[in-house]
């Protein structure tokens, strides 16, 4: 899936002398406070990370007294959707006009109306609402439907995703995959076109301070 992606990072975590003697517990606490939220400073909501501490012996800084800087290596993955990129999320919704979807168990998409196109047409079957394919009789989506659909934008602050069934290389996953052949050629567009985006490489330097804030100190790097 598209949206996702790992950086390198430095970082500098701000610890209460009180917690001198517990660093990596204090540390990982701080760090915690990044989760499931939109970074600005790594561009993309911080889902995981694997941290390395570069100094064993931690120094008090001037102007943040009394808390000291801890040095840490970081790798994290970050989930950071932009326009036209390709995500996969579960349907827990279904409506005449639109489809309801929530992408890595956090993020909610919604599809409306104008953003499915014709060939699917919406039924109620056995009190069920779904949306079926007039074309292809077997593609059906429906409540529990594991779907691949296009990024029109992402609200960063809601970590909402406004998505569209538009594109013939978007619908049920599972039929999809069974019918792969057909859209080699858009596939391999996409990954010509995520390729060409560049992606996050190393040498930035952040500081975590007391207030979970995220200071940069070196500008990011792009690798085309």
């Amino acid at each position: 899936m598209e949206g996702l992606k790992v950086s390198d990072a430095n970082l500098v975590v701000y610890v209460h002398p009180s917690k001198s003697n517990k660093v990596p517990q204090a540390v990982l606490r701080e760090l915690s406070s990044l989760l499931f939220r939109f970074n600005e400073s790594f561009d993309g909501v911080v889902l995981a990370y694997d941290v390395q501490i570069q100094d064993k012996i931690a120094k008090i800084l001037p102007g943040f007294h009394p808390y000291f800087g801890v040095k840490l290596k970081a790798k994290l993955l970050l989930f950071a959707p932009k326009p036209n990129m390709l995500l996969e999320g579960k349907v827990v919704k279904l409506t005449e006009r639109s489809i309801h979807v929530i992408v890595l168990g956090f993020s909610s998409a919604i599809i409306t109306g104008e953003d499915i196109r014709e060939d699917f047409n919406h039924k109620i079957k056995h009190g069920d609402e779904l949306f079926a394919s007039r074309s292809q009789k077997r593609h059906v989506i429906k409540v529990g439907t594991m779907i691949r659909f296009l990024v029109k934008s992402f609200d960063e602050e809601r970590l909402h995703i406004s998505g569209s069934l538009l594109p013939a290389n978007t619908g049920s996953i599972r039929w999809l995959a069974r019918h792969s052949e057909d859209f080699s050629v858009s596939d391999r567009s996409t990954r010509k076109r995520s390729e060409s985006e560049g992606e996050l490489v190393g040498g930035e330097t952040y500081s975590l301070n007391n207030d979970h804030q995220i200071k940069k100190s070196k500008k990011h790097r792009i690798r085309e």
